[in-house]
């Protein structure tokens, strides 16, 4: 196992976002080792009762105190910050508002992008701290042209698709200790050090819902969201009724509360008309995605040439080879060589270098609509023409 070392001097002071977990709190550890000052920032985020003692859960109760107790035995400084409001309304309403959209969303990106690496990065730095260390599973790693965002060594643990929204200037401040080990090596570490959380379990991706169940949070604070609507198949037949568009994502087949026939699979959810359009597996394939917010990492700047990229459209899918292209109004177009299925608006993007690139992040987007058309080919847009389709 090789030691991760920082990029600074010895000595430096380097903030820490420490959750409580077995992550953060080995990076605090192996910065005090190293000879950095180390100083201990921890979010609180949410406080809803049973989450404050819910085993996976994060920033809150439990976890603060376990994040303390850690500073503690370093001997280093700790601070916990209120965030609580800023969380609700940058990451919960967001959260509630997309699936009242008919979207999936991703919170735990959007908590990256409008708390952590804004309103934390921003106390680290009134703190006198020359970088930030988080716990996350990614590599930053210095370039010709300045840091770049990396996939981490372990693939299986790799947190970089959430990360995607980090800016150049952030990044230049964010240090990730971790990206260079396995989960196994980190709890080695967590257990040489002594820190009493070395067999933590992980936190849950919905880390503020207490229960788990997301529907009740979304209708509670968006009761729209509830109400019922027809399941509609694609050739325009209606199928049956549904209880919420919450309880639906694109791709998903098992419970439609439609039996019968050949399985059939959410293909998009229309919030206007309070429909779930389903329809067989091979209406999902989509190649061409449309997106917007684009952040974009890459050393030249996002245009109307077609780049080669590799490209995730979930969380958990192996990136896929295509092209992305800019659009207007600080978007972009992705064509994939191959259709992908279940690309789901509301959810993230994330694209690849390709070839000797293949672990650098370029950026990504949020998806706004997949494109194909019923015989399964693509719209012919001056997106295709600029990666050379037929005319």
């Amino acid at each position: 196992m090789t030691i991760p070392v920082l990029d600074l001097p010895r000595g430096a002071r380097v903030a820490v976002a420490m959750s409580g977990g077995v992550d953060s709190s080995t990076v605090a550890a192996l910065l005090v080792e190293a000879g950095y000052e180390a100083v201990g920032f921890t979010l609180q985020l949410y406080d809803h009762g049973a989450a404050t003692t819910r085993p996976g859960s994060c920033c809150a109760g439990q976890d603060i105190r376990d994040a303390r107790r850690v500073a503690d035995r370093l001997g280093i400084a700790h601070y916990v910050l209120d965030y609580e409001a800023r969380f609700r309304d940058a990451v919960i309403a967001d959260f509630v508002d997309s699936y009242a959209r008919g979207e999936t969303p991703v919170p735990c990106i959007r908590c990256n992008e409008r708390v952590k690496f804004r309103d934390l990065l921003d106390s680290a730095r009134d703190l006198g701290a020359a970088a930030l260390a988080t716990g996350h599973y990614a590599r930053r790693i210095v370039g010709p042209v300045g840091p770049e965002l990396h996939a981490a060594r372990d693939a299986g643990r790799d947190q970089s698709y959430f990360l995607f929204a980090t800016t150049r200037a952030q990044l230049d401040f964010l240090r990730f200790p971790l990206g260079g080990l396995t989960k196994a090596e980190t709890r080695a570490l967590a257990a040489r050090f002594d820190l009493g959380v070395a067999d933590k379990p992980d936190s849950q991706d919905i880390c503020f819902v207490p229960d788990g169940r997301y529907a009740g949070l979304v209708e509670r604070l968006r009761p729209e969201a509830g109400e019922p609507g027809d399941i509609v198949h694609v050739d325009g037949r209606v199928l049956g009724r549904h209880h919420g568009l919450m309880h639906f994502t694109v791709g998903q087949r098992k419970g439609l509360g439609i039996g019968g026939g050949d399985p059939l699979f959410v293909v998009r959810l229309d919030a206007a008309r309070r429909q779930v359009v389903v329809g067989p597996r091979a209406a999902l394939g989509v190649d061409c995605i449309r997106l917007d917010n684009i952040n974009w990492l890459g050393d030249a700047p996002l245009g109307d040439e077609a780049i080669p990229v590799r490209v995730k459209v979930r969380s958990t899918r192996p990136p896929a080879p295509g092209y992305v292209v800019g659009a207007a109004r600080g978007g972009a177009e992705v064509r994939l060589d191959t259709p992908e299925e279940g690309v789901a608006p509301g959810q993230a993007c994330v694209f690849h270098g390709a070839g000797p690139d293949a672990t650098r992040i370029l950026g990504g987007g949020w998806i706004r609509a997949g494109v194909a058309n019923t015989d399964g080919t693509v719209e012919r847009t001056r997106f295709l023409d600029s990666v050379g389709a037929d005319a």
